[in-house]
């Protein structure tokens, strides 16, 4: 069983999970999406229907919405040339991410690659402390499903108990074969990158 003990920075663990998930998905694109800022938007205008819905969904005005399209204003500042990058990213192909994240859940499972915290209980004798590991496993099915849920809100297990959970049975308990009744802790994330 993975400890439920969460500390302090938890919430910042699960945002980083959460963000390694959507970039999973981005990296299943088919196309890429449109690289002019006028492309962008005529794609966000396209999604939303209003430009006071695209202004609204990248915090600014409706008028520079309506000079980004019209191509007038050609460079916009960085901050919302990201937020535009990112809203265009979000809503790009929702079919195909949505059948990579299906096969994931069904078949194929999820492949994660992190370096973090881990702590664990251990028989007397030997240390429990918690040390950063690097640590790239491949997790079945089961977990890909339950992560995906849980980014969803669906069930009350944090994005990060998910992956202890898997990085226990498959990389830390090899499957059952050994460490019988060892508890994992994951935190303090310095980096987490998901595939599927």
């Amino acid at each position: 069983m993975v400890r439920r003990i969460r500390p302090g920075n938890a919430d910042a663990d699960d945002a980083q999970v959460n963000d390694a998930i959507e970039r999973a998905g981005q990296e299943v694109f088919t196309h890429e999406p449109p690289k002019t800022l006028k492309g962008r938007i005529n794609f966000l205008m396209k999604q939303l229907r209003t430009t006071k819905a695209v202004a609204r969904e990248l915090g600014i005005t409706q008028r520079s919405v309506e000079r980004y399209r019209t191509g007038e204003r050609k460079h916009p500042p960085k901050a919302i040339a990201d937020r535009i990058e990112a809203a265009v990213r979000t809503r790009w192909q929702p079919r195909v991410r949505q059948r990579a994240r299906k096969k994931a859940a069904t078949s194929t499972g999820i492949t994660v690659e992190t370096r973090a915290r881990f702590g664990y209980t251990a028989p007397i004798g030997t240390t429990d402390d918690g040390r950063t590991r690097r640590i790239t496993v491949h997790l079945p099915p089961e977990y890909a499903r339950r992560l995906f849920d849980a980014q969803q809100g669906i069930g009350d297990q944090p994005l990060n108990e998910v992956i202890a959970e898997g990085l226990k049975e498959s990389y830390f308990q090899d499957h059952g074969r050994r460490a019988a009744g060892l508890d994992v802790e994951f935190t303090d994330i310095d980096y987490i990158d998901v595939s599927y």
